[in-house]
């Protein structure tokens, strides 16, 4: 299954490459089902992988100015903040029995898992969906600063809770509250996600030791892979596979809910 596992995390990279986002989707599920790491460890895991393979994928897209440093700023500060409190608070905060109803307990695990899935099903149908959203926006740029505060806001705790950057909910944010061109929005959502991630998973409450080689040899496949997803992104259309790669999440998500609620 390790084999698997550093196949898929090669597809990690390649998706955040080729189409700006989906990969940190995937690294929670590789993490708990093909290394067979703990969920509330995979999510902090999560957080150094997406935010060390988004860093070195937004690399390319500072040296070509496709990174609004402005509005990463504006995104970037109450994502951070609260991804910061949700790791250092609110996760360790939760019991490991969260509450009782009949037979039916339901635990941290199960929370975290199921609240990932959910999550993974709304990516999907964001990803499935033409989305109106990504039309480029030639107008002036206009700043909704409170919506663009409140969902930098969300997409931390999020984050901080299941570990994934939520690129799928970032890049049409951008495009709609901030006006961004589609590559614009890709790059500067890579350099929120890079930097929300790190500083969460460094501001991680647990007391569990890191298991530093291990992270440094998936970060290692995913890295390798932005860079082959980056390469194929110049031949093929991002966005014709954006499709195909939602049903494959949408089944994912699916499968992760009937494994933790019926253990199938």
């Amino acid at each position: 299954m390790e084999y698997i596992g550093f196949a898929a995390s090669i597809l990690i990279g390649v998706s955040l490459g080729l189409i700006g986002g989906g990969g940190s989707i995937l690294t929670v599920p590789v993490l708990v089902y093909l290394f067979g790491v703990e969920p509330v460890l995979a999510t902090a895991y999560s957080l150094f992988i997406v935010g060390l393979t988004s860093a070195v994928g937004s690399v390319n897209y500072f040296t070509n100015k496709l990174v609004d440093i402005k509005t990463a700023i504006i995104f970037g500060i109450p994502s951070i903040i609260a991804v910061f409190l949700t790791r250092a608070w609110i996760v360790p905060a939760i019991p490991m029995e969260v509450i009782t109803i009949g037979s039916f307990v339901l635990t941290k695990r199960l929370l975290l898992m199921g609240l990932f899935a959910l999550l993974m099903i709304a990516a999907s149908y964001s990803m499935i969906k033409k989305s109106t959203a990504a039309k480029e926006e030639s107008g002036p740029r206009v700043y909704n600063y409170p919506v663009i505060l409140l969902e930098g806001a969300v997409v931390g705790i999020l984050t901080g809770l299941v570990g994934a950057g939520g690129g799928f909910l970032i890049i049409p944010a951008l495009v709609v509250l901030s006006k961004l061109p589609m590559k614009m929005a890709v790059g500067t959502s890579l350099a929120i996600i890079a930097a929300k991630s790190l500083i969460g998973f460094f501001g991680e409450g647990g007391d569990t030791p890191t298991d530093w080689q291990f992270l440094a040899i998936v970060s290692a496949f995913a890295i390798a892979g932005i860079f082959i997803g980056s390469k194929m992104a110049k031949n093929i259309d991002g966005n014709k596979l954006k499709p195909a790669f939602g049903w494959f999440v949408l089944v994912m998500g699916i499968y992760i809910l009937g494994k933790e609620l019926f253990g199938v």
